[in-house]
């Protein structure tokens, strides 16, 4: 989909490779400067599936002649992301307004926790600090007990990756009809923030509020999990009285009175620690077969390898690639699955970048965009 599309991907951590690895899934080039020396960290692999289908070379920017390699590069591309914090790119000399000013077009990404500028712009943090301070983390538990939010979802990927690619999109589309780029400032607080208004709509029904364990999505003993005999977690989300009912049909409780008033909050702490002895009773496989091919909204909980391994993944979700288990790029145009592709090693297409841009290599967007968008 993004065929023609070249993006320059200055190396970071967690959300920003991310972003670039979805617009190399959806096609786009994206040519990842990674920084010359580095080897493996605790964090990371020196081959990350997260640089799957990009291309490498690995420079050194305070060295000047690499510095002026990045700078050529940058001058051929659509599109830059950088998660450096606010700053770093002006000091060397990788700055917007530089780079723009040889690159009109140049849609130019940054990605940080805190914004370019907010009280916190300059101060280090992470997905859970982000979250924590831009109400997203709040209602992340079970009442009574401490947020703790899946790992990096909410934040680094949701409020940060995501809405970055949003806004490189979004970028792409506009320079392609004006000729003129743009500056994307896409703050994992300011995402994760956004992410709120489906929670901020229920608030304003009545039906979400500031108080855990009394609204819909984390009181209810028909939103949760349950543990099974085995060990493993079944999961209940029958939200709908009409799958509530199907849901208690097949528990044989359809006719208990005190399951009968569904959105009874009084009644939610009793039932919850009913249906949790309930479900201790059995296997999470038996309870599996018993709402299949329902409409109970009920599902195990099960571990990416798990995941891999069962039968939804007729769809292909999962793929063992290079030995490494990993997801397949979405989302899919016209019904095609495709595979994820390979990573390079560090520096792998030195030698193709030097002579692209020695050819002078610099794509035209009049004409990739014939006629406009």
């Amino acid at each position: 989909m993004l065929e023609g599309i070249r993006i320059i991907e200055i190396e970071a951590l967690g959300p920003a490779p991310f972003a670039a690895m979805m617009l190399s899934d959806l096609g786009a080039e994206v040519i990842c400067i990674h920084r010359k020396g580095a080897a493996a960290t605790s964090i990371m692999p020196e081959r990350s599936i997260l640089d799957r289908g990009k291309k490498s070379i690995a420079l050194d920017l305070k060295d000047p002649s690499d510095l002026k390699i990045a700078q050529d590069l940058i001058a051929t591309a659509d599109g830059l992301i950088e998660g450096f914090r606010p700053g770093v790119m002006e000091r060397l000399g990788l700055g917007p307004q530089a780079m723009q000013s040889n690159n009109p077009r140049l849609v130019y990404g940054r990605l940080t926790g805190w914004g370019q500028d907010s009280p916190r712009a300059n101060e280090a943090g992470h997905d859970l600090n982000y979250i924590a301070l831009s109400g997203a983390l709040w209602p992340a538990s079970n009442a009574g007990n401490a947020p703790m939010p899946p790992a990096t979802l909410v934040g680094d990927i949701g409020g940060g990756a995501l809405y970055l690619v949003a806004g490189l999109l979004a970028g792409l589309l506009r320079a392609a009809q004006t000729g003129m780029g743009t500056v994307v400032d896409a703050a994992i607080y300011d995402g994760s923030a956004h992410m709120m208004t489906l929670l901020m709509a229920l608030r304003q029904a009545g039906s979400f509020g500031e108080t855990r364990g009394e609204n819909l999505l984390d009181g209810p003993h028909w939103s949760r999990t349950y543990r099974c005999r085995c060990g493993g977690y079944i999961a209940v989300q029958c939200l709908e009285p009409k799958f509530y009912e199907i849901f208690l049909e097949r528990l044989n409780l359809a006719q208990d009175t005190d399951f009968q008033q569904q959105f009874d909050k009084a009644s939610w702490p009793a039932l919850t620690s009913r249906l949790a002895r309930l479900f201790a009773t059995q296997d999470r496989e038996h309870w599996s077969a018993l709402f299949a091919t329902s409409d109970a909204c009920v599902s195990k909980v099960l571990s990416p390898s798990e995941a891999a391994k069962d039968p939804m993944n007729d769809r292909q979700t999962w793929h063992t690639t290079g030995g490494i288990l990993q997801a397949a790029p979405a989302p899919r145009f016209d019904g095609q699955t495709q595979a994820p592709k390979k990573p390079p090693n560090r520096d792998e297409h030195r030698a193709e970048i030097l002579a692209m841009l020695r050819a002078g290599d610099a794509p035209s967007s009049n004409e990739k965009y014939p006629g406009g968008v």
